[in-house]
């Protein structure tokens, strides 16, 4: 399938996709300062520069999207029609890189909790929000 627009577009439209401080990110940091965490963002110590990290509570969290990390059973996380090998080849890369990432941190002794762009839409998001408090607060 050729794609919709051309390649000049494609790319600003690309560059404008952000790695960090995105929408739901900041939603979650936002609530769980209001609560009271303290954190830090985006620590480049760890493995996978988890979003959120509480020393505290000796929790990390990551907020994922759920195209990008290639969330299962999710309708956000479809391959794309076009240039379908490298999208394979940089979507499973990044799946099985934040399953290590995971690995790494639980063996270095975190919890680590992962909350996806999905669970952040309007009918949702109260509720993982307040659970997300919930599940790193009930075991410090």
């Amino acid at each position: 399938m050729v794609d919709r627009v051309s390649k000049e577009v494609r790319s600003y439209n690309m560059s404008r996709i952000r790695s960090k401080d995105t929408k739901p990110e900041i939603l979650v940091r936002s609530y769980l300062f209001s609560r009271g965490l303290r954190f830090r963002k985006n620590d480049k110590r760890y493995p996978g520069s988890p979003d959120i990290v509480l020393p505290k509570y000796n929790t990390i969290v990551f907020v994922h999207g759920c195209f990008w990390h290639l969330h299962d059973g999710c309708k956000y996380a479809r391959m794309p029609k076009s240039n379908v090998e490298f999208w394979k080849k940089k979507l499973y890369g990044n799946k099985e890189r934040d399953e290590c990432n995971q690995k790494e941190l639980e063996e270095m002794g975190w919890k680590v909790i992962t909350v996806w762009e999905c669970e952040l839409k309007k009918d949702k998001v109260e509720k993982t929000l307040d659970d997300l408090y919930t599940r790193i607060t009930s075991c410090q």
